[in-house]
């Protein structure tokens, strides 16, 4: 009787954890997903801003902005509602994964990246949100970025300072995205062993190209905030529209935008290579 019972028991206990790994395992499974889906969505995103920069360049019509005005152009298509609630939902799905990332530490990652993942996490929230509010016809947050640097900035004392550590901050991540690129430390994420020969070749010549464009992007946006923090004016500070702007406007700013553009392509296709193979862990 007392061994039924025992028996009975364990049966009852290893159906609990089955049941529990059940879980866990459909659980991840959504997280891989949502993930991928966002990667995918951001790769989306970054074509659009380099092709329509590209197109600007050449005189072929286009614009220069940055990830607003290329869900803007999502939204102007047919089937534009649609598209962006599809759009919405993939800027959150990477937002999702950025806030794990930082949260549960799924790669033992160094604490100043999980900042990072944070901050990604953030940016990719708004943005999603900005998508939904033009579905819902709320029009989006068009200035929504300097106006919490000019709160920043209002803070006594402390205000610019602050701004002026964010600016080193963007910086610093930018100089990151270039050294990342420039020794495939991207690679270290990837399935490598299910690519093909191609795909490989694909995969490092699109990101070398792509994280160094993105990298001089990040590193004007995070000089023009220290500006912004120096000058005491927050609407000197630049997004990443405004930093391709700036490079059009230099001396052969036409050549050099259509450069960077092609490196923003460029990174939007790592992005679609990240969708298929980076590697999200199980326990994430």
């Amino acid at each position: 009787m007392v061994d039924a019972l025992h028996s009975g028991m364990e049966q009852r206990l290893k159906q609990a954890k089955r049941g529990a790994r059940r879980a866990a395992n459909s659980q991840s499974e959504w997280i891989e997903r949502l993930a991928r889906v966002g990667y995918a969505t951001k790769g989306v995103v970054y074509a659009l801003i380099g092709v329509l920069a590209l197109e600007a360049a050449i005189g072929s019509g286009g614009s220069v902005g940055g990830s607003r005005n290329a869900v803007e152009t999502i939204g102007s298509q047919p089937f534009g509602q649609a598209l962006l609630v599809i759009t919405g939902i993939g800027l959150f799905g990477y937002a999702l994964w950025r806030f794990i990332q930082a949260g549960f530490d799924p790669e033992d990652s160094r604490a100043i990246k999980r900042v990072g993942y944070v901050l990604s996490g953030a940016a990719h929230t708004m943005l999603g949100v900005t998508a939904i509010q033009m579905v819902i016809g709320g029009g989006g947050s068009g200035g929504s970025k300097k106006t919490w640097l000019a709160k920043l900035m209002a803070v006594d004392t402390v205000g610019p300072i602050l701004v002026g550590v964010l600016g080193v901050v963007v910086i610093g991540y930018a100089l990151y995205q270039v050294k990342k690129g420039w020794t495939e430390k991207f690679k270290e994420k990837l399935r490598t062993a299910r690519m093909s020969r191609g795909e490989k070749k694909g995969a490092t010549l699109s990101g070398r190209i792509g994280l160094v464009a993105r990298g001089l992007v990040f590193a004007i946006v995070g000089g023009y905030v220290i500006k912004a923090a120096v000058t005491h004016d927050a609407s000197s500070a630049k997004s990443v529209g405004g930093a391709l702007g700036e490079i059009a406007s230099q001396s052969y700013g036409v050549f050099l935008l259509a450069i960077v553009a092609i490196g923003l392509v460029a990174y939007a296709v790592l992005q679609f290579v990240m969708a298929k193979y980076r590697q999200i862990p199980a326990s994430a």
